[in-house]
C-alpha cells in the first residue's frame, strides 16, 4: 500500500512539473504578414509541439509559389526561450519543376516585460526559379515583430 501511495504521489507531482505553455509571434508591415505559434513543455528540455504558422510575402506576384508559406512542426529548426529572449528559426523549401526555392524566417526578441517579447525579424528568400543571371544571393526583408510566451 505504501508503494502505491508513493508512486501515485510521485506521478502527481511530476505532472505539475511538466506543465505546458505557449509561444506566438506576429508581424504585419508593407513587406510581409506572418503569424507563428507553438506549445512549449516546461521541463524535459522545453520541447515545442504543434508548431504552425502562415507567412505571406506581400511583394511577390499573386500566383507565385513563394508568396504564401504554411509552416508545420518540421519547419521550426531552432528555438530559444528563457526569461530574457525568445528566438526562432523557421525554414521551408518550395519545389517547382525540380527547382528549389526557400524561405528562412529568423525572429530575435528580448523581453520587454514578463511574457512579452519585442524585436526584429529577418526573412531570407532564396528564389531558385529566378533568372540564371542573378548572383544567387537571397532577397532579405526585415522588420519589427511582437511575440508572447506563457
Amino acid at each position: 500500500m505504501r508503494t502505491i501511495f508513493c508512486v501515485t504521489t510521485l506521478l502527481l507531482s511530476a505532472g505539475t512539473a511538466f506543465a505546458t505553455g505557449g509561444i506566438w509571434c506576429s508581424a504585419e508591415d508593407a513587406a510581409v504578414k506572418f503569424e507563428v505559434e507553438a506549445g512549449v513543455t516546461r521541463g524535459m528540455g522545453g520541447p515545442t509541439f504543434n508548431f504552425r504558422g502562415d507567412l505571406e510575402i506581400l511583394g511577390r506576384p499573386v500566383g507565385d509559389g513563394l508568396r504564401k508559406s504554411v509552416f508545420e512542426g518540421s519547419n521550426l529548426t531552432q528555438y530559444w526561450l528563457d526569461g530574457k529572449e525568445l528566438r526562432l528559426l523557421v525554414y521551408r523549401e518550395h519545389e517547382v519543376a525540380n527547382t528549389y526555392s526557400s524561405v528562412e524566417l529568423t525572429i530575435l526578441t528580448k523581453a520587454s516585460e514578463e511574457g512579452v517579447y519585442d524585436g526584429r525579424y529577418s526573412l531570407a528568400i532564396y528564389d531558385g526559379t529566378a533568372a540564371a543571371d542573378k548572383d544567387d544571393k537571397p532577397v532579405e526583408l526585415t522588420g519589427k515583430v511582437s511575440c508572447g510566451a506563457e
